[in-house]
């Protein structure tokens, strides 16, 4: 079994890392949790500030999780990450678990999600990541999110170090779930931003589920349709780009 760090950007009190890293404790891993104290969604693969002026961090407990740690830092999902890379929690851990995300998070909009740069951070600093996202509802079926993120610590387990896994699950029980496949990204996911207006100096920003018509085979679209959409992802690299090399070097005297 594997040293396991579970995160989330929905805050260390959220639902989704409760059902994620008792399941995880429960098929056998040795579980640690931190997450950031408040609600950091849509802070991505950030830091934040507080390297020189240190994080405040917090002893915390979850309902049925006696025998793991858990910890609340005052920073977004990415800082969580590093800092137990970094050894702030014990010893460094060999994969990440961050969710289970309160909605979907697929489309490029994932560039955006801070349950998915909390695994792709994982990435970064040689570590195995998987992020776990699962539509709302009523009642929110968290134990089938929670079994595949199981089983997609599992999968990341066997991969080289550096491996991504991005999992969105539908709100449907698990023997009511359709299949699993992996889907183009879509455009945008299952929400857009829109601009409001101003207000008293302030920029208002909304949320509102998208009508558009996206191709049947995009991970939200299969997701809508009763699927798991799973993507296996890579951070950040270079390419070459000749252009712009000739371009700037003109520059130079």
């Amino acid at each position: 079994m594997a040293r396991v760090l579970v995160t989330n950007d929905d805050g260390v009190h959220a639902p989704g890392i409760l059902a994620l890293a008792t399941a995880l404790a429960e098929a056998g891993h040795h579980v640690t949790v931190v997450a950031p104290l408040d609600d950091r969604s849509g802070s991505g693969a950030a830091l934040g500030p507080g390297h020189a002026s240190g994080l405040r961090v917090e002893r915390l407990s979850l309902d049925g999780l006696h025998e793991v740690p858990v910890f609340g830092l005052d920073g977004p999902p990415g800082m969580c990450v590093m800092a137990a890379h970094l050894g702030a929690f014990g010893e460094r851990p060999e994969i990440i678990a961050s969710g289970i995300n309160l909605g979907g998070n697929t489309g490029r909009s994932i560039l955006f999600s801070g349950t998915v740069g909390a695994a792709l951070a994982a990435a970064n600093f040689g570590l195995r990541g998987i992020a776990v996202s699962q539509s709302l509802g009523d009642p929110w079926q968290i134990g089938t999110g929670a079994a595949f993120g199981v089983g997609a610590v599992a999968w990341a387990l066997e991969r080289p170090t550096g491996s991504v896994l991005n999992v969105n699950v539908p709100n449907l029980d698990l023997a009511d779930v359709r299949g699993v496949r992996s889907g183009r990204l879509a455009p945008f996911g299952v929400v857009r931003t829109v601009f409001e207006g101003e207000i008293d100096g302030r920029l208002v920003l909304t949320l509102r589920e998208t009508d558009d018509e996206l191709d049947t085979d995009t991970d939200t679209m299969l997701v809508n349709a009763g699927y798991v959409s799973v993507n296996a992802l890579v951070g950040p690299r270079a390419v070459d780009e000749a252009g712009a090399v000739d371009a700037l070097a003109g520059l130079v005297s």
